[in-house]
């Protein structure tokens, strides 16, 4: 049985009603904490761009910043070795986001960018995926997204075609707000072209030019920074929303320009350079999601959406009159191909980095899509794993460049090629650290309750805690929600924080919420007397159906564990009790989160209160019982699975 399976079938009998408990012992935890472990997925074809199966360990060498590692795992992941795990059958008012997807299978993942792509150039898009789907439909689970202005799950991973063609129909085409004319090379419509060509040369007049095209500029750059945040944040929630899913990540992704790289440029790693240079006032959200990327397995397939096209500069609706050289410059048309010649460059050499940064493979200049699809799954499910533990240990959040060798020639591999050693979100105080934790009874499982209520705030879980957006996988939760009251009250419970904004009043429904984390996908940090820190965060809001935040409830919990606490927490597990507040009249959702702030780690659910609002009131509080664990414990080379930093 898979070890996620395993881990999550210890969680589904994790929180339960008090007569529905039932009796077993735990066996022993797996955890182990403190080693970094780096996880390199390494595609290997040969001239003919097809798969090369049956290499080994010995056939590889890696290298970090130029110097040997030793590779403590390896494993080889064929696409025709998968098997898809059995669906999931939840009692009523039980959630999870636990995903079922084959046993060490790649996953693939199709992202249509509307953002960034031009209405007829999403058309296209849209026909070859329809093409791909009749002719050659995927023989393992997809998944479709879609980047608006925000980012959707159209469909989650399922190989049915017919699934796959309805969230495609049932994908919109806009126009992008974000996407101006300049970005097709076509700048004769600016307004400072035009006062430039009808004006004179009085020198008021130039000065009045240049500071209009100025303020064209600084609008442009702020626009491009904009989408730039856009697609940012919608890469940091599909790889959290991947980051528990075991395996390589495909994700095959169609735009019609790439604002900016996923990745710093390892290039700019000099005293006087900075890395995260390109992405102006977006630095913070991007070192997060290139750790994300990586952590999660995730090698980016771009495809240029509008396939093997010109610039519209040559079109005939663009070589009228902006191109009449007795009202114009004569170096208006030399000046915007120059440009649409430099922004198609530009976008070519992103998409580059972009595959071989990540260990992927760009389309670029091919009218053929759907074939781009095919080639992109086919080569991509087919992929080597190796780990090692990095020599230089120090977490300095310096770049590490990563090499690969191989010992046959005529081979060619696509891995990502580095990685920052960022040290933990948060340190212990030594002083806090050598605390004396509480003492709990022997067996009691480690819950956190008595806490303060807090306000929410933007932070790191803001990504995992928008309504409607793709659920983070990085904890394997499992949640109970039940009527907590019999009859409606007319104020909020204590520990909720109503969004003044929201104007809400009662009645209100009081609702129980029992949460179930599996320990081995949370980060313990050592104490300086030889325990474990760690730092959670729990929070369910409650969303109007239009996605406006009514209420809240906020939970902070930084502990420290003695040894025997820290032990009988992996053995009982951690859980989690809230009651939240819902308006009983309206349709609501609740978003559960927890985050652990050391790894930058969440797990989250979404629940609609139409789904639980009818079943019975309970006559106790809810009950929670010790989390199953792993069934074995995993030798020093299966380090990827038992809990390791990894990067």
């Amino acid at each position: 049985m898979p070890i996620r399976r395993t881990v999550f079938l210890g969680l589904l009998a994790a929180v339960v009603l008090p007569q529905a408990i039932a009796q077993s012992s735990p066996a022993v935890s797996s955890l182990t904490t403190g080693t970094k472990l780096v996880v390199v997925d390494v595609v290997v074809t040969d001239a003919k761009q097809k798969p090369v199966h049956n290499l080994t360990a010995s056939d590889f060498s890696v290298f970090e910043n130029g110097a040997p590692e030793r590779i403590k795992s390896f494993e080889e992941h064929s696409a025709n070795t998968t098997k898809a795990e059995p669906p999931l059958n939840l009692p009523p008012g039980t959630f999870t986001n636990y995903t079922s997807v084959p046993a060490g299978a790649a996953l693939n993942i199709l992202l249509l960018d509307t953002l960034n792509t031009p209405l007829t150039d999403q058309t296209y898009v849209h026909n070859q995926i329809r093409l791909f789907l009749k002719n050659s439909p995927p023989n393992a689970p997809l998944a479709i997204f879609g980047l608006g202005s925000r980012l959707w799950l159209l469909q989650p991973f399922t190989a049915d075609p017919r699934l796959l063609r309805a969230a495609i129909e049932a994908k919109s085409l806009k126009n992008s707000p974000l996407l101006e004319s300049v970005e097709d090379g076509n700048g004769s419509g600016s307004l400072s072209e035009q006062m430039r060509q009808v004006g004179d040369d009085d020198l008021l007049q130039n000065q009045i030019v240049q500071r209009v095209k100025q303020f064209e500029a600084d609008h442009s750059s702020a626009v491009s920074q904009l989408r730039a945040r856009y697609t940012l944040e919608a890469l940091n929630q599909i790889a959290r929303y991947l980051g528990g899913m075991p395996g390589k990540k495909n994700l095959i992704w169609f735009s019609g320009s790439f604002p900016i790289n996923v990745l710093p440029d390892s290039s700019l790693l000099g005293p006087y350079t900075d890395p995260f240079a390109p992405v102006a006032g977006s630095s913070d959200i991007f070192r997060q999601t290139t750790r994300l990327l990586a952590q999660s397995q995730v090698a980016v397939y771009p495809i240029g959406a509008g396939g093997l096209s010109t610039s519209s500069v040559y079109s005939v609706e663009e070589s009228g009159d902006q191109y009449d050289t007795r009202t114009h410059s004569i170096d208006t048309f030399a000046n915007n191909v120059s440009h649409a010649s430099m922004q198609n460059a530009d976008n070519n050499i992103t998409m580059q980095q972009m595959a071989e940064q990540t260990g992927g493979h760009a389309f670029i200049n091919t009218n053929g899509l759907a074939d781009a699809v095919t080639q992109s799954i086919a080569v991509g499910s087919n992929y080597y794993t190796l780990t090692y533990s990095p020599t230089d240990a120090v977490s300095d959040g310096k770049f590490r460049k990563i090499q690969l060798k191989l010992r046959r020639d005529g081979f060619t591999m696509a891995y990502r090629r580095g990685y920052y050693a960022d040290a933990p979100a948060s340190t212990p105080d030594p002083v806090v650290a050598a605390r004396t934790a509480p003492s709990l009874t022997a067996g009691t499982p480690v819950t956190f309750t008595a806490l303060k209520p807090a306000p929410p705030v933007v932070d790191a879980m803001h990504h995992a805690m928008i309504f409607g957006s793709p659920v983070s996988t990085q904890i394997t939760l499992k949640v109970m929600v039940v009527p907590a009251a019999k009859e409606p009250e007319q104020t909020l419970v204590p520990s909720n924080y109503a969004i003044p904004s929201a104007n809400i009043s009662g009645p209100y429904r009081r609702y129980d919420i029992a949460i179930a984390a599996d320990p081995s996908a949370i980060e313990f940090t050592p104490t300086a007397d030889g325990g474990r820190h760690v730092n959670l965060q729990f929070r369910t809001y409650v969303y109007s159906r239009d996605g406006k935040l009514m209420n809240t409830s906020s939970r902070v919990r930084e502990e420290d564990f003695t040894a025997a606490l820290y032990n009988r927490a992996l053995h009982t597990g951690l859980f989690f009790h809230q009651q939240i507040s819902v308006p009983l009249k309206g349709e609501f959702y609740l978003r559960i989160d927890v985050h652990d702030v050391t790894a930058d780690h969440d797990g989250a659910v979404e629940v609609p209160v139409d789904s639980v609002k009818n079943l019975p009131v309970l006559a106790a509080p809810l009950s929670t019982q010790p989390l199953g664990r792993r069934s074995k414990e995993p030798s020093e080379e299966s380090g990827a699975q038992s809990g390791e930093q990894t990067h």
